[in-house]
């Protein structure tokens, strides 16, 4: 960063560090314990699709790798949306197989279509909520929908506390954007 970067208050983006993701399943046990909110074996992967043929490719090659366990859809955005489907019990191979899909496209050049990831969380009262990995920023954050696109803020606060030694938390709470209809939410 240069100096007139500085002077002007413009600072470097943070590189994404997908490995982050990893540290998903034992922040689980953190969040169950504290909230009794549990992995639903379901996780997504938004990005905005590109045109052309290399693009396409990447996106075959994922689905192939990945197999009957994908559903792609998109949504009111713009953004296309890979759902992964495993057990409840397997967060450690359903944040695997996001980090495979994210890398996947980060490999092949196409990093900065990428928005974020989610892996989602139930409890028996009907609660949801995601963990989100905001892509461009290297930080999750939690969202918890309510009927009527309304959001359950207090329980967003509770997850922060409780994960805040787990995640890297994305400290700006102008930037817990919700994602509502994202699959598996």
């Amino acid at each position: 960063m240069g100096w007139l970067d500085a002077l002007f208050g413009r600072s470097k983006p943070v590189k994404p560090n997908l490995d982050a993701l990893f540290a998903l399943p034992s922040a689980a046990v953190t969040l169950q314990a504290a909230t009794g909110l549990e992995p639903t074996g379901l996780g997504s992967v938004a990005f905005r699709a590109a045109e052309g043929g290399a693009f396409a490719a990447v996106e075959r090659d994922v689905k192939a790798l990945l197999g009957d366990r994908v559903e792609d859809s998109d949504d009111d955005y713009g953004y296309t949306w890979l759902q992964v489907r495993r057990p409840p019990d397997d967060l450690s191979d359903l944040v695997t197989e996001l980090h495979a899909v994210n890398s996947s496209l980060e490999g092949a050049g196409f990093g900065p279509s990428l928005l974020c990831s989610l892996a989602s969380f139930a409890d028996p009262e009907g609660r949801r909520l995601a963990i989100v990995y905001l892509y461009k920023r290297g930080t999750f954050y939690p969202f918890a929908p309510l009927p009527g696109q309304r959001r359950d803020n207090a329980l967003e606060l509770q997850v922060r506390g409780v994960l805040s030694t787990e995640l890297p938390l994305e400290e700006d709470l102008g930037r817990w954007f919700p994602v509502w209809g994202a699959p598996g939410l």
